[in-house]
């Protein structure tokens, strides 16, 4: 079996391994006792701390472990604007944040600034966002779902310029390195770098208003309630040591990887978008969504074929609605497909999931068929009701019938599945194909394409 979802969990690195093992025989006593037993625990948490610090960028008395890399982001979140309340109570944030830090937005008044088709930001959307009453801007360091490196170094010298603090949540990107730039807070998540789950770190740089949420505790500076895991929290530090020290290599192979994947997917499959930034992007993940393709069916089939992947898809989802990555990025949402290769992954899996991938999706339009559409034909246009039917059968009924239109002439597509407000402007780009705009209808909507060629 090949696991090409790392960006989602990353295999235990084999330091992590051993430091847990290792640390359950030395680090089971409470670190803040005075006894021997204590005294044993708190130097582990101290070098943990320490060699945490040190791949952050931070100094190890602005770090602190919490639960999650969640925990870290709502903590984090929380904490900041309480810290600056009196200054407002208002947060900037991208469209194409983790989940963890959308939610945590939606509790105060917040303005989301938009992507552009890559998934990058403008830091010049940041300028624009800041008002008197900001308290706190939010940016990842990279998209988790398309790859994108975003901006952070000069978003950070915008906010800092502005007096505003600026979060940043490095869970993809701390493996790969430090984040650049005059950041204030930071989060990350061990089990995105080959640590243990259940360990995040949350960095609070010195001079930044900080008042901790929720009941007072004593431990991790108030910032995490409850007994620190120490063995799992030791073991993420030295995996997030050990996979620094392999980083720079592994990235030009991973690299090499994932621009062959980009490169030859197109050639071996027709109607794909390879989406996210071709240059600035992480090393290993790359992303493209396939029209005509029911993104949950293909992941059954690439696991058939020994293939670990993952979606962004809407038919992924238990929302049934499209992923607010690519719906925010304006690009095909359907069919998609997340590879995020793990540290080790060799150039033979590569090779086998690219002669396994065309089968993959030819098997799965094969079973969607060719649905026949209720079609209402006028002079120069012509309707298709895809009432009731999920995307992509939207869009294969479309594609099927838009030669059936003369030049210049339309086809109104009636649905109400949501993913189609995305999905038909993106085949419109893909085909060269004018998309008119969406209009009422009696049920769901109707989607208007005119025919250019």
């Amino acid at each position: 079996m090949s696991y090409f979802d790392a960006a989602s969990s990353a295999p235990l690195h084999p330091v992590a391994r051993q430091a847990l093992l290792a640390s359950l025989d030395e680090g089971w006593a409470d670190p803040s006792r005075l006894y021997r037993e204590g005294r044993r625990a708190r130097m582990l948490l101290d070098a943990a701390r320490e060699a945490a610090a040190e791949g952050v960028g931070c100094r190890p008395d602005e770090l602190s472990f919490t639960s999650s890399g969640t925990q870290a982001v709502h903590t984090g979140i929380s904490g900041a604007l309480a810290g600056r309340r009196r200054i407002g109570r208002h947060l900037i944030v991208s469209a194409v944040e983790h989940s963890s830090v959308l939610h945590s937005a939606e509790l105060f008044d917040v303005t989301e600034v938009p992507v552009g088709r890559t998934g990058a930001v403008s830091p010049q959307a940041y300028v624009d966002a800041l008002r008197p009453d900001t308290a706190l801007a939010c940016l990842q360091s990279a998209n988790h779902e398309v790859g994108t490196v975003q901006p952070v170094g000069e978003v950070a010298e915008v906010c800092r310029e502005a007096g505003v603090p600026l979060l940043v949540d490095a869970a993809q990107s701390l493996g790969w390195g430090p984040v650049e730039g005059p950041w204030s807070l930071l989060t990350g998540s061990a089990h995105k770098w080959g640590g243990p789950s259940g360990v995040g770190l949350l960095a609070v740089r010195k001079g930044v208003r900080f008042s901790p949420q929720g009941p007072a505790d004593e431990r991790e500076s108030g910032r995490a309630a409850g007994f620190e895991n120490l063995p799992a929290i030791v073991a993420a530090a030295a995996s997030l040591r050990a996979v620094r020290a392999e980083a720079a290599q592994e990235a030009v192979r991973l690299r090499e990887l994932t621009e062959r994947i980009r490169a030859r997917v197109p050639q071996l499959v027709a109607d794909v978008e390879v989406v996210g930034d071709p240059e600035r992007r992480l090393p290993g993940i790359v992303t493209f969504s396939c029209l005509y393709v029911d993104g949950e069916t293909l992941l059954h089939e690439l696991d058939r074929e020994g293939f670990s992947v993952s979606s962004g898809s809407s038919c992924t989802s238990s929302t049934l609605t499209p992923s607010h990555v690519l719906k925010a990025m304006g690009v095909l949402s359907e069919g998609n497909v997340r590879v995020s290769l793990p540290f080790g992954a060799v150039s033979e899996e590569v090779d086998r999931f690219l002669e396994v991938l065309p089968g993959a999706v030819a098997r799965v339009r094969e079973k969607l068929g060719a649905p026949t559409p209720a079609v209402v034909v006028g002079e120069d246009a012509l309707v298709v009701d895809a009432l009731g039917k999920r995307c992509p059968i939207p869009v294969i009924e479309l594609a099927k019938v838009i030669g059936d239109v003369p030049v210049g002439g339309t086809v109104r597509v009636l649905s109400d599945d949501e993913t189609a407000r995305l999905d038909i402007p993106a085949w419109c780009e893909m085909r060269e194909q004018e998309y008119v705009g969406e209009e009422p209808a009696d049920q769901g909507s109707a989607y208007v394409v005119r025919r250019v060629s």
